[in-house]
């Protein structure tokens, strides 16, 4: 018999869109982003010189943006237009990235409501498929690129024998409070955890403040990864990792870190951890550094 989170995830990938992965394709994972309205409880205000210095350096070099859910934080904050407003520098970015159809998001629990959005779609799910294939992908969708088993779609042949499935989603379905009852959850941090927040209490139903609630969504995305013999790459926890063919589980971290963000990026087919983060010269000027924490791991190794 399915568990609940197994039925959520399940539910997640039904309709998902999918994107194909070939060796030149590159692409950026960021979640949870947590975008407020600039007060004293806008965690992702102090990271955002960070957050747009990885931005830029992503769309000059064709890198297509996928944002794994919580990008805006709409249990604390009831209106995304206030949120547009403080980080309009940060949205227009983002339209560049969309304009080139390269721009997927997709919706967590403290941005459901971005689910009903028309201008720019949010999914629960997207799944990224490394295409084995050798054919001419030119002038073809994202949806024709991809190359799922066992017929390639794209018309090329096949130069391995499988192809490796990438199955992205936020991961709140791993937590009944955070996903089934998203509402109760949402009016308990916006009238509850959100003003004890300023005085030093943490949120104990989060599985980014609380470790236990933390390890036990990471163990049961392992686990439906695991069973369903794919990749997941969730957010959710803030908590970076890198995984491998045991635990089958990839996180991106978040960008509300103190002192800095993480993401992860898939370049030549292999996926590497990063971190953006404020250093020093020996001349005492700062700058903006981004640094390799772990990885590269080769996808077509896993």
């Amino acid at each position: 018999m399915k568990s609940g989170c197994e039925r959520r995830l399940d539910k997640s990938f039904q309709n998902a869109p999918v994107l194909a992965l070939y060796p030149d394709s590159k692409m950026v994972l960021f979640g949870d982003c947590h975008r407020g309205v600039g007060n004293t409880n806008d965690n992702f205000l102090k990271n955002q010189n960070l957050y747009m210095a990885a931005l830029r350096y992503y769309y000059k070099r064709g890198f297509l943006y996928l944002e794994l859910g919580d990008g805006d934080e709409l249990w604390e904050n009831r209106s995304f237009d206030a949120i547009y407003e403080i980080h309009e520098d940060v949205f227009s970015v983002l339209s560049l990235f969309e304009k080139e159809k390269r721009l997927y998001m997709l919706y967590g629990n403290h941005d459901h409501e971005m689910k009903e959005n028309r201008r720019i779609p949010h999914y629960a799910g997207i799944i990224i498929k490394l295409c084995g294939c050798t054919g001419d992908k030119e002038g073809l969708s994202a949806q024709q690129k991809a190359c799922p088993a066992p017929r390639c779609r794209c018309g090329g042949e096949r130069a391995e024998p499988h192809c490796l499935e990438l199955y992205l989603t936020h991961g709140n379905q791993a937590d009944f409070l955070n996903s089934t009852l998203w509402k109760l959850s949402r009016f308990l941090v916006r009238y509850v955890w959100k003003p004890l927040e300023q005085i030093g209490v943490l949120d104990p139903t989060s599985a980014a403040k609380n470790y236990q609630c933390r390890s036990r969504s990471e163990k049961r995305l392992s686990n439906w990864a695991v069973k369903h013999q794919c990749y997941l790459i969730a957010g959710h926890t803030h908590r970076p990792v890198l995984g491998d063919s045991d635990t089958r589980y990839f996180n991106t971290g978040s960008c509300v870190h103190p002192g800095s963000i993480t993401c992860l990026e898939i370049e030549n087919c292999e996926i590497s951890l990063i971190k953006w983060r404020v250093e020093v010269k020996k001349d005492n000027t700062l700058f903006v550094m981004r640094e390799c924490i772990a990885g590269p791991l080769s996808l077509r190794e896993l």
